[in-house]
């Protein structure tokens, strides 16, 4: 039976909250080898965490006091129902707080308890910003969902994983994975082997999303029958996707035409996931991207959505964000 820690005392004077934790085992975990979540805690919230035994007092700002508690208090229920916290699950608490709830309009039956999660064979997939939280309600809500914004901020893998969670579900029958084949400074017909082999590493991410979600011998099966597709956009031409969750990854690197082509395919039952980032596009000069054009043309149509991801949602190496900033910041001076 969980039990959240408990509020031993608040002193006004000095800021200082006192967490009561039942299972020290638990706490242990909880603190990380070293102390080092304990440590991050301290640092995203700029607050002082002493430990007592099984108590944590938490000293600072009575505001930042209150958020690392209810931080604190998520990750040690995350651990009393049997799950590990890993760097980026302490990272996703921080950032978590203090953030408004995303907009749910159609009150998603599954997101009323406030968590939103996304459940495959593997593990179970959480979002770690605000952003990625709205993206996430979107792709359950809306048959057709943009994702834009930098790399690193996961818009592709929780699509994948979207993707993965309603096939198990019985929500659609297939999934469809697809990038456009576009050189980023490299030549496709340099490549060894036949067209498989020459197109299969540009579709290496997709391959490692579904591997994170589903059992590896479950992948290779579904591919041999076809349940699940990765191809190339190219492929798409002259299809219906009927009960299919088909996701776009690279979009900024479609054409005009290739994207209404590809928006045109959507058939019924079926879902799209179109991701990519504007400032990454591998085009010739002088081809505009189907991308930008589809979001100045379709946004405000009703069923479509637009999710929008900043560096601040980068959930990679903490210097990704910053590059991305910097980059940001130089485009901006020009």
């Amino acid at each position: 039976m969980a039990s959240t820690p408990i509020t031993k005392s608040t002193d006004a004077k000095s800021n200082e909250r006192l967490l009561e934790f039942s299972n020290n085992h638990l706490l242990i975990d909880l603190c990380g080898g070293f102390d080092r979540n304990l440590s991050a805690l301290e640092q995203g919230f700029g607050i002082v965490i002493v430990r007592r035994g099984n108590q944590l007092a938490l000293h600072g700002d009575k505001e930042a006091v209150d958020l690392a508690a209810t931080a604190l208090t998520s990750l040690y229920e995350r651990l009393e129902a049997g799950r590990q916290i890993e760097k980026g699950d302490v990272d996703a608490a921080i950032r978590m707080q203090g953030e408004p709830p995303a907009p749910n309009p159609g009150q998603l039956e599954m997101f009323k308890s406030g968590k939103v999660e996304i459940k495959t064979k593997k593990k179970v997939v959480e979002p770690r910003t605000a952003a990625q939280r709205g993206y996430v309600q979107s792709l359950y809500r809306s048959e057709l969902v943009f994702g834009v914004g930098p790399a690193g901020t996961g818009k592709t893998y929780l699509a994948v994983a979207a993707a993965v969670a309603m096939y198990l579900e019985g929500r659609v029958d297939r999934i469809i994975l697809s990038r456009p084949a576009v050189e980023a400074g490299e030549r496709l017909g340099f490549l060894p082997g036949d067209m498989k082999d020459k197109v299969d590493p540009f579709m290496q991410p997709l391959y490692d999303a579904l591997n994170d979600l589903l059992p590896g011998k479950q992948v290779a099966r579904l591919i041999e029958e076809k349940t699940i597709e990765i191809a190339p956009l190219a492929f798409m031409r002259g299809r219906t996707l009927q009960n299919a969750f088909v996701v776009l990854d690279e979009a900024q690197n479609t054409t005009e035409m290739q994207m209404k082509m590809f928006l045109t395919r959507l058939g019924e039952g079926g879902r799209m996931a179109i991701t990519g980032d504007p400032s990454q596009i591998d085009l010739p000069r002088g081809i505009g991207s189907g991308l930008v054009e589809a979001e100045r043309v379709l946004r405000g149509v009703k069923g479509i959505e637009f999710s929008k991801f900043t560096a601040v949602d980068v959930i990679r190496h903490p210097l990704v964000a910053k590059i991305v900033q910097a980059y940001d910041a130089d485009s901006e001076k020009r």
